[in-house]
């Protein structure tokens, strides 16, 4: 029989988990559902529970693991994920864990062993190949790598970052034409990869083809429009042709989304004193100088750039600076000696001229003083220290593609489909994420009153955008918990407290506690429409949750058939949607998300009714056009769906212009 806490006793569940004997099945399940749902924090409660109860499980200290990676706690996630392998030494997925942890902690040759041994379980696992060639290039044994993805290919032949980890290993073993012919194969496979794109811009760079190079960089950019480095790479390219401007152009897009990005600040700073933009340029050097104060072809260029523009003590200190850490850099004395002049410092002058004719005439006698700038290039790496390169343009020290472990876990750590999907559903809750890009808030009157009436915790808000819990919440949502409890106890018919008591359950991702508890309120109250609207979604994510967890662990199948036994249709989550418009026909969130019922019903048609109605109810909707947008293209009506993508793009939602280069060009 499923375990539940009954209301009159009173929900104090975890207070009880860590008293008193629990029932681990549950306790797991719902630490595996919080973890699903990024609740990395709360999900370790659980999970320390269960180890508590069972020490001699695997499947805890795996999932605690995980958790821990997520948060990047990498000794933390290490140590348990060899715990679980203790207990249990097949399970694939604990070494694949570990492993990544020790490439966070640079223990690549701890790293191979792990996956290694994972291929003898899995010999088909593409995730564990790219991350076992990508610690062999770390490790320099590059016939090793190769011969990983080689077989990667033979594996997974589509697999495009194999063809793009190959081609880098090309080019560190100084194969050219080997790189070309598999950046060209990953293209062929793959033309909506921005990697693939850049990769090959990157070989092009190195082979002096800049208009090429442009245009694939400027491929990459329409499918990774956020991507600062695209821009940062591009403004190279366009350098190299003498295009100042769009270089410039690229470096203001490239620091507008990477503010502290060092090359950029650096970059700009040599082009707008190029192009006479002083004062602009002085801007520049002085954030590249805060964050690296002892960087000294920065400060350099800032001397001569209050040089200038007639700040000669501020441009003597600069000069000083420098000579002071290259007491053999005879430009500066040079440029010293004449900003010496110009504030009447004739002695000190002098002083500089003479160290200079003294250099000069050691050299004409041999005496070598300083390397010589490379005449050959007008770039260098930013490890360069050589002084005399203070006027190049700075690249990164690796400009290969980067190195990116395969990390099935990310994020939501159990779905693993990365197709284009539409926008999550709309809950009353208390948190969302912070966004410096969103444009438009979601209000509903009636949500305010409540609000302004006091009758919950916190104020509600409504979102498709949630936060997971800190420790410091999960603990005050625990407590608010009992505290509803006994509140329910003395007022059992109050909705408001049932419905408090639901959104507490629901935020510590137990579902069905608050299932349960909305399904009361709804008893108590049943013209009230806020707790059908909730239903709805905890139903949502129960039958999210089942869909994957069914991929997930196979060797979960208790957990997984009690899930089954109970779990929702989509057809209840509907019913419950089509009351919540039944109660406040202008409630523009339940049209949206019964949409993205009807759409996962596949019934497109009437999805687009409902998206067609909540545009209408709010006009700057960007959700609703993403996704109205995605359902006209799943039926064909590409030019409508590209254009409710571009208003959903024109409204914040950056990634609908990923999307809609993606079938732009399926079109062409």
């Amino acid at each position: 029989m499923k375990y539940r806490l009954l209301n009159l006793i009173g929900m104090w569940m975890f207070p009880l988990l860590v008293c008193s004997q629990i029932n681990t099945d549950r306790v797991m399940a719902i630490g595996r559902n919080a973890l699903y749902f990024e609740d990395y924090v709360l999900s370790i409660q659980y999970f320390n529970q269960v180890i508590n109860a069972k020490p001699y499980l695997a499947d805890p200290y795996f999932f605690r693991g995980l958790a821990k990676i997520n948060l990047d706690d990498f000794q933390g996630a290490e140590k348990d994920c060899s715990e679980a392998i203790e207990r249990n030494p097949f399970v694939v997925n604990a070494y694949q864990i570990r492993g990544l942890a020790r490439i966070q902690q640079d223990n690549f040759s701890g790293a191979v062993e792990d996956y290694v041994k994972a291929l003898e379980f899995d010999p088909e696992n593409v995730g564990l190949w790219h991350n076992l060639a990508l610690c062999r290039i770390r490790q320099e044994n590059y016939e090793g790598a190769k011969n990983d993805l080689d077989r990667l290919i033979q594996v997974s032949p589509r697999y495009t970052k194999a063809y793009l980890m190959r081609g880098e290993v090309d080019l560190m073993q100084k194969d050219t034409l080997a790189a070309e012919q598999d950046f060209n194969r990953a293209l062929e496979i793959d033309r909506y990869d921005p990697d693939t794109w850049a990769a090959r811009a990157m070989l092009l760079l190195m082979q002096e083809k800049y208009p090429e190079a442009e245009k694939d960089l400027s491929q990459a950019i329409h499918l990774s429009v956020r991507n600062a480095g695209l821009y940062i790479n591009r403004a190279l390219s366009r350098y190299h042709q003498n295009n100042l401007r769009g270089a410039m152009a690229d470096y203001d897009l490239a620091l507008d989304m990477d503010p502290n990005n060092f090359i950029g600040h650096y970059n700009r700073g040599l082009l707008r004193a190029q192009v006479g933009d002083d004062n602009r340029a002085i801007e520049d050097f002085d954030f590249v100088i805060e964050m690296e104060p002892d960087n000294m072809m920065a400060i350099f260029n800032r001397g001569l750039l209050l040089d200038q523009t007639g700040d000669y003590r501020g441009a003597i200190k600069d000069y000083s600076a420098v000579i002071e850490e290259y007491p053999n850099f005879l430009i500066g004395y040079q440029y010293r000696a004449a900003a010496r002049k110009k504030i009447g410092d004739l002695k000190g002058a002098d002083a500089d001229e003479f160290k200079v004719l003294k250099a000069q005439l050691d050299i004409q006698n041999g005496v070598k003083q300083t390397a010589d700038a490379d005449a050959d290039s007008r770039t260098r790496k930013k490890s360069d220290k050589n002084m005399n390169n203070y006027r190049k343009i700075v690249v990164a020290d690796n400009e290969g593609v980067e190195e990116k472990y395969k990390n099935d876990y990310r994020g939501r750590v159990q779905d693993r489909n990365v197709n284009i999907v539409p926008q999550p559903m709309f809950v009353l809750t208390y948190y969302e994420k912070y966004s410096d890009v969103k444009q438009h808030g979601h209000y509903y009157k009636f949500i305010d009153d409540l609000n302004a009436r006091r009758l919950y915790p916190s104020a509600l808000l409504i979102t498709n955008d949630e936060t997971a819990l800190t420790e410091d919440l999960a603990k005050k949502h625990f407590a608010s918990i009992d505290e509803q409890t006994a509140a329910i106890v003395a007022m059992p018919d109050d909705v408001h407290k049932r419905f408090a008591r639901a959104i507490d359950f629901y935020l510590v991702q137990d579902l069905e506690n608050a299932l349960t508890d909305l399904t009361e309120a709804i008893k108590c109250a049943p013209d009230f429409f806020l707790p059908y609207f909730n239903r709805a979604m905890v139903r949502y994510k129960q039958l999210e949750y089942e869909r994957v967890a069914q991929d997930y662990d196979k060797q979960e199948k208790v957990i997984d058939a009690k899930i089954r036994s109970n779990a929702p249709d989509m057809g209840m989550v509907k019913r419950d949607l089509d009351k919540v418009i039944e109660l406040a026909p202008d409630f523009v969130y339940a049209y949206y998300n019964r949409g993205n019922v009807l759409g996962a019903l596949k019934d497109y048609r009437a999805a687009i009714e409902d998206y067609n109605r909540a545009i209408e109810l709010d006009a700057d909707f960007a959700d609703a056009y993403y996704n109205r947008g995605l359902t006209h293209i799943f039926l064909g009506n590409n030019r409508q769906g590209i254009q409710d993508l571009s208003k959903a793009g024109e409204l914040g939602l950056y990634s609908a212009y990923n999307v809609i280069k993606r079938f732009t060009e399926r079109t062409e």
